[in-house]
């Protein structure tokens, strides 16, 4: 999987590339939620597609990718 920056992902293929991302880690919803300052409720919100990150949490997000 390749993540790019400036790239526009629709909502549900954004709750996707979330949850991929996350088990790239090897992170459970809790886990990952913890290290982005979010509750797990809010990962599972995003990975659902029934909401999306704010931008403060895809830069966190970016961060990790570093």
């Amino acid at each position: 999987m390749i993540i790019k920056k400036n790239v526009a992902i629709k909502q549900p293929e954004l709750g996707k590339t979330i949850r991929d991302l996350r088990l790239l880690f090897g992170l459970t919803q809790e886990q990952f939620a913890a290290k982005l300052g979010v509750t797990f409720s809010t990962i599972n919100r995003w990975e659902n597609g029934r909401s999306k990150p704010s931008p403060l949490a895809m830069k966190k997000i970016e961060e990790m990718l570093i």
